[in-house]
C-alpha cells in the first residue's frame, strides 16, 4: 500500500497535474469500478485519472489506440507493425524505418495484464506498479533527482516518434529503470492535445518508488549552491574550501566554483 508520507511527499510538489498511479492485474480487479465514459486512448487516461480524481479500471476494450499493444493485450497489428502506418503519418521516410521501432519494441509478457486500474496518488489504495508524473519546472528537476539521490542511477530517456506509451508503461516495468520524456515530442501524446508542450513525464516503476519516496524525504529540494541565505552561503564556501585542502594532500588542483 502506498504510504501516506508518500502521499505527502508528491502532495508536497504541488504539480499542475498530480501523479497517478497505476496497477496492472490478470484478473479483474476488486473493489474499483469500471471506467464509464467516451472511449478514449490509453495516454488520456492518465490526464483523466488527474482532471477526474476518480479511481477506475480500464480493458483493451477501452482503448481507442495502441497503448494495449506494449502491455500485451492484444498481438502487434501485420498492418501497423510493417510500418505502414508510420510512413503514412510523415514520422518515417520508409515503412522498413518505421518497421524498427516495433522490432524493438517493448511489451509485457502477453496476456499477463488484461486490465489497467488508476488512481491518482493521493487517492491510491493499492501498491502501485507504476508511477506517471507529468511535471514543470522545479517540480520534474526534484523528482528526477530524486531518482539518483541515493541509487546514483544514471538519467536515461528511451523513446520513440511513435507508441511512446510502450516507452512510459512498459520499458520501465520491464527494465527496473525511471524514463521520462517530454510532452509535445510525441506523436499520439501531441496529435490528442492530452497536454502542453514541454512538460517532463516520469514513470517511475514499483522498483524505485520506495527509493524515490525515500529520497524525497531526505535530500534538500533546493540545493546548497541554489540557496541564497548566509548560513547556507558559509556552509558550501566551507565544503569549498576542504576540496582546495583534499587537493593539497592529494597533490592536484581543483577547479570546481
Amino acid at each position: 500500500m502506498l504510504s501516506e508520507k508518500a502521499k505527502e511527499l508528491f502532495r508536497k510538489l504541488e504539480m499542475e497535474f498530480p501523479a497517478v498511479a497505476l496497477k496492472y492485474h490478470a484478473v479483474k480487479p476488486e473493489g474499483v469500478s469500471a471506467y464509464e465514459g467516451e472511449k478514449l486512448a490509453y495516454c488520456q487516461y492518465v490526464k483523466y485519472a488527474q482532471s477526474s480524481g476518480k479511481s477506475f479500471y480500464i480493458t483493451k476494450e477501452n482503448d481507442a489506440c495502441y497503448g494495449k499493444m506494449p502491455l500485451g493485450m492484444i498481438p502487434m497489428p501485420p498492418v501497423t507493425a510493417s510500418g505502414q502506418a508510420g510512413y503514412d503519418f510523415e514520422i518515417y521516410r520508409s515503412p522498413i524505418a518505421c518497421q524498427q521501432l516495433y522490432q524493438k519494441l517493448p511489451v509485457l509478457v502477453p496476456g499477463t495484464v488484461n486490465y489497467v486500474q488508476f488512481a491518482t496518488v493521493e487517492n491510491c489504495d493499492f501498491d502501485p506498479d507504476l508511477i506517471v508524473c507529468v511535471a514543470g519546472f522545479p517540480q520534474a528537476d526534484i523528482i528526477m533527482r530524486a531518482t539518483s539521490y541515493i541509487s546514483g542511477d544514471l538519467w536515461e530517456s528511451r523513446s520513440s516518434p511513435v507508441i511512446s506509451c510502450a516507452w512510459m508503461y512498459a520499458y520501465p516495468i520491464i527494465s527496473g529503470k525511471v524514463n521520462h520524456i517530454t510532452t509535445g515530442f510525441y506523436h499520439g501524446l501531441k496529435r490528442r492535445g492530452a497536454y502542453p508542450a514541454g512538460l517532463r513525464m516520469i514513470a517511475i516503476p514499483y522498483q524505485k518508488i520506495d527509493e524515490v519516496v525515500t529520497a524525497l524525504a531526505q535530500m534538500p529540494w533546493t540545493p546548497i549552491a541554489f540557496r541564497n541565505d548566509e548560513e547556507s552561503r558559509a556552509e558550501l564556501n566551507r565544503r569549498m574550501a576542504r576540496w582546495q585542502e583534499m587537493a593539497a594532500e592529494l597533490g592536484c588542483e581543483v577547479d570546481l566554483r
